[in-house]
């Protein structure tokens, strides 16, 4: 459809939900109709899947300018930015750290927290990880961001 997933996320209501988060293949900013389209694409799938016990709804949308850093080209895009990460459990003593990214291999984020120090995430221990919001970042994503 010319769609990227960026994340599938169950939230618990109520009702529960199914909250699918994309973007355009053409780095075109994603519009309302696009993520219409996207729901209308995936309501008969997931009627028929019924992913949800008992009632739920289905919210898509973008990732927003903000976004989180889920996959490992993410990371790479944004290198750079700065970006807040909670882990799931603590590393060198912390479970919350912000810092500029550095990038992402297929295992490991990095990150350069504010006193210089590099610190490499595993992935599969980064509960949230998410671009903070700066004058720099709005800069960068502009020319993605124009109305179609």
């Amino acid at each position: 459809m010319g769609y990227e997933l960026v994340r599938v996320a169950l939230t618990g209501g109520p009702p529960a939900g199914v909250q699918i988060m994309a973007e355009r293949t053409d780095g075109a900013t994603m519009a309302v109709a696009d993520c219409e389209a996207i729901s209308r694409a995936l309501d008969a799938v997931l009627d028929v899947a019924d992913p949800l016990p008992g009632a739920w709804a289905l919210e898509v949308s973008s990732p927003g300018i903000d976004r989180p850093l889920v996959r490992m080209k993410d990371w790479n895009r944004f290198a750079g930015h700065l970006a807040r990460v909670e882990l799931a459990l603590p590393i060198e003593g912390r479970r919350r750290m912000s810092g500029t990214v550095l990038g992402a291999d297929e295992k490991t984020a990095r990150l350069r927290l504010g006193d210089g120090a590099e610190v490499a995430l595993p992935l599969g221990a980064i509960r949230r990880a998410r671009l903070v919001l700066t004058e720099a970042l709005i800069r960068a994503t502009a020319p993605t961001r124009q109305s179609n």
